[in-house]
């Protein structure tokens, strides 16, 4: 199948090594990145917010993906100037459009979880 060069191009590459692609996608699909993008989808919250709902994050692992996702333009953050300081966080349109891609990566991971683990069962079941 032939492609224009322009078509590659706008697609990105992911499977060739010096794709940029590659490092949203590894910023992306971070099970913390993932967690928070599914906290936020319909909400706006604070940092402390966001850590109790997206449960077993610790706060340097929610503070780094939390930059990564506003670096790639996925989560909007917003300070007062307040005392004690105010932050809060929330999605971009563009991180709406991924968080509705994560849903429903979510969702099928839900619905097709006790084949998932039935298959584990197996294969520890074959080696052992």
């Amino acid at each position: 199948m032939s492609e224009k060069l322009s078509e590659r191009f706008i697609r990105g590459e992911l499977l060739n090594v010096n794709c940029p692609s590659r490092e949203v996608l590894k910023r992306v699909t971070s099970r913390w990145s993932v967690l928070i993008l599914l906290a936020l989808q319909d909400q706006t919250l604070r940092f402390s917010e966001l850590r109790r709902v997206v449960g077993g994050v610790s706060e340097r692992m929610l503070a780094q993906n939390l930059r990564h996702l506003e670096e790639d333009g996925f989560v909007q953050r917003i300070a007062y100037q307040v005392v004690p300081p105010h932050v809060e966080y929330s999605l971009t349109p563009l991180g709406r459009e991924m968080g509705e891609q994560v849903v429903g990566l979510a969702d099928w991971l839900e619905v097709n979880l006790s084949r998932i683990l039935a298959q584990r069962d197996k294969s520890a079941a074959d080696r052992a």
